[in-house]
């Protein structure tokens, strides 16, 4: 076998101290985090990207896929029935290049947005949509806007990710 990725289940807010283990058995290992800014400023500045997982590059013939089952604060591998999942690696480079821009622009921020502000959706289902910004929701990393749906004067109230929007441009 040669080496491939795959993604490690930690238990919650241990990717950190996983992290570590790995690292110190000389794997390498992607631990994708956001730049954000907390409402205490002695929280971390930093966030994961995917609460509860990393992405380890390891043949699985030399290390064995017990090492990360009994390794301390990890679930194991996460697998489809006992085949430990293989992350492509197009993902993993697409997934660095979207945190780099995220990271890049500040992080998830919400400076600059004040309720009534016509923003983009960048992202997901409704990509592509003007929507009103309503308020970032509170504890969470996750706005709400309000979206006008087939031109009826109702808006909508959607949530979601923060990542999503952007600004419009004037």
């Amino acid at each position: 076998m040669a080496h491939k990725w795959y993604a490690v289940h930690c238990k919650p807010r241990k990717e950190l101290a996983v992290w570590k283990q790995i690292v110190g058995k000389g794997i390498e290992v992607f631990y994708p985090q956001i730049k954000v800014q907390p409402v205490n400023p002695r929280s971390s500045k930093r966030k994961p990207y995917f609460p509860g997982y990393l992405f380890i590059y390891v043949d699985l013939e030399q290390t064995g896929v017990t090492a990360f089952k009994w390794m301390p604060h990890a679930h194991g591998l996460v697998t489809f029935g006992d085949e430990p999942a293989i992350v492509p690696e197009n993902l993993i480079h697409a997934l660095r290049k979207k945190l780099e821009q995220i990271n890049l622009a500040g992080g998830e921020v919400f400076h600059g947005l004040n309720k009534g502000d016509a923003i983009v959706i960048a992202d997901g289902p409704f990509k592509g949509y003007e929507a009103i910004f309503d308020e970032k929701i509170p504890g969470s990393e996750r706005v709400r806007v309000l979206l006008e749906l087939l031109g009826s004067q109702r808006k909508v109230p959607l949530v979601l990710p923060a990542g999503q929007i952007s600004k419009k441009r004037v």
